[in-house]
């Protein structure tokens, strides 16, 4: 009796399991890719009710991180100015901008405003998941930057998430901390080099070896060693 398939059926079912197996594997790497933090949240750049500009307030004018986020040194989450911060300058300053509408409206006791003394909606650009516990203070207190976590906050006009904050992107530093530690005085400065620092007189310091420090893991190293910071990395540590 003929064959009642011909001989070419014969590969079908390997033929079949290759483009199943390529489909699959297609959609995990898609996955991989598109479903990671790096792609949904780097880059995230909501519009705000009022432009502000941290180049112009940070790198123009100078201001210090800490005037308008004023609770990092002492508590587990970063504040969001309150519209009475703004108010202390720009009642006096730039009185008259149309972008400040919103603040004058707010605030002005000369205007008759229904918005009047309620607070300016900011919208939140950096969020961790609820599951995961982070506390501001204890980082920024043991030398860790601004920079290390937000990016050159003081070049961006408008400000967006420069970095994924995933668990794997918090375990890198947690895993070699002397990459992003720095004295103290250096954690709020944004063009902040370490090389620039230990080449300054008065900042000179010496390694374990005796010899001078010139980079900044050799600097990283010394301060992880001075100050013990020796950063957890179960799942306890940030999942209580």
């Amino acid at each position: 009796m003929a064959n009642f398939f011909p001989r070419w059926t014969n590969l079908l079912p390997l033929k079949l399991g290759v483009c199943a197996g390529a489909a699959g594997l297609g959609i995990v790497a898609a996955f991989a890719y598109y479903a990671t933090p790096k792609k949904l949240v780097v880059g995230y750049q909501p519009q705000q009710p009022i432009p502000f500009s941290h180049k112009i307030h940070v790198d123009q004018i100078g201001l210090d991180c800490r005037y308008c986020h004023s609770f990092v040194e002492v508590s587990g989450h970063s504040n969001v100015p309150t519209s009475n911060t703004c108010w202390n300058c720009h009642q006096h300053v730039q009185k008259e901008s149309p972008k400040l509408q919103p603040l004058r409206d707010r605030l002005d006791p000369a205007l008759e405003h229904a918005d009047f003394g309620k607070p300016i909606e900011w919208v939140r650009v950096h969020k961790l998941a609820d599951y995961a516990y982070f506390n501001h203070s204890a980082h920024v207190n043991r030398g860790v930057s601004c920079v290390s976590c937000h990016g050159r906050v003081d070049q961006m006009e408008v400000i967006y998430q420069a970095e994924n904050h995933s668990m794997g992107w918090c375990l890198e530093c947690h895993r070699a901390p002397e990459k992003h530690l720095r004295p103290l005085e250096e954690v709020y400065t944004m063009d902040y080099e370490a090389g620039d620092y230990l080449a300054k007189p008065g900042n000179r310091m010496l390694g374990s070896d005796g010899e001078p420090l010139e980079s900044q893991f050799d600097l990283g190293l010394k301060l992880k060693e001075e100050w013990r910071v020796n950063p957890k990395q179960s799942c306890t540590t940030c999942h209580h």
